[in-house]
């Protein structure tokens, strides 16, 4: 039996892939959408083969096209006959350190993280309400907390959006609406394999992203994952001098 259903966007790699398997590992079915739909196949091959009474659809999609979202996040939940918990996931890490001749790259970043979230959340929204319950739940960054700078500068003004957007929407208390928002710090990746020789807090993607839905399991409003060490550094971040904070990323 299932113990509901789940659309987690940004599904083919990465977190968004590993919260596919340890949410069904859980006893929930998967509502799964990205742009590389073989990845996806291989993905819940590998799901269903694991866990053979889960159901897993999939849908193609690119968050930067706002009909496209909603057309496939109407589709699923018509097809589950409801949703009861979306998971805002996708997002790019490309950028550069602004004036450098690449708006190309930050531009797609925010198109990506900023409006492609917000598209999400509408959809999501409009599923949630009509059917008068659900759990929102926006895949942010420890970035948020602050100005970032060089490469990070918009990647991180983009989470510092998506987790306004959350805080917004706990605000307007809608009736039978949950909302999480999830800060991950440095969860081993194909979108950060390039900064794993040069941090010191860098975790392994199964233990990782097992913190992730364990905060998300517990409707938490608001997470710093793993725990240890990204609480204190929140903490820290929110009152030290921007020179300091500036040296974490």
């Amino acid at each position: 039996m299932s113990k509901g259903t789940i659309l987690i966007s940004g599904a083919s790699a990465g977190l968004g892939a590993e919260m596919a398997r340890q949410f069904a590992a859980l006893g929930y079915d998967l509502a799964l959408c990205a742009r590389r739909v073989d990845r996806m196949e291989a993905l819940r091959e590998e799901i269903t083969a694991a866990h053979p009474g889960r159901r897993v659809e999939l849908r193609a999609l690119d968050v930067t096209d706002a009909d496209a979202v909603f057309s496939v996040f109407g589709d699923l939940a018509d097809a589950f006959g409801g949703m009861d918990r979306v998971i805002v996931n996708a997002g790019l890490g490309k950028g550069a350190a602004l004036g450098t001749g690449r708006h190309d790259a930050n531009r797609r970043t925010a198109e990506t993280n900023f409006m492609g979230a917000l598209a999400q959340t509408e959809a999501a929204m409009g599923i949630f309400r009509a059917q008068g319950h659900g759990h929102l739940v926006l895949i942010s960054s420890m970035s948020a907390l602050r100005g970032m700078r060089r490469s990070m500068t918009v990647y991180a003004a983009t989470k510092a959006g998506v987790s306004a957007i959350a805080e917004g929407l706990r605000a307007e208390r809608v009736p039978g609406l949950d909302v999480s928002v999830v800060h991950p710090g440095y969860i081993r990746t194909g979108m950060n394999e390039r900064v794993e020789q040069r941090t010191r807090f860098m975790v392994d993607t199964v233990p990782g992203v097992r913190s992730m839905v364990a905060a998300i399991e517990r409707r938490r409003v608001k997470a710093y994952v793993p725990a240890w060490p990204w609480v204190p550094i929140g903490f820290a971040m929110r009152v030290l001098p921007l020179s300091v904070v500036s040296r974490l990323a």
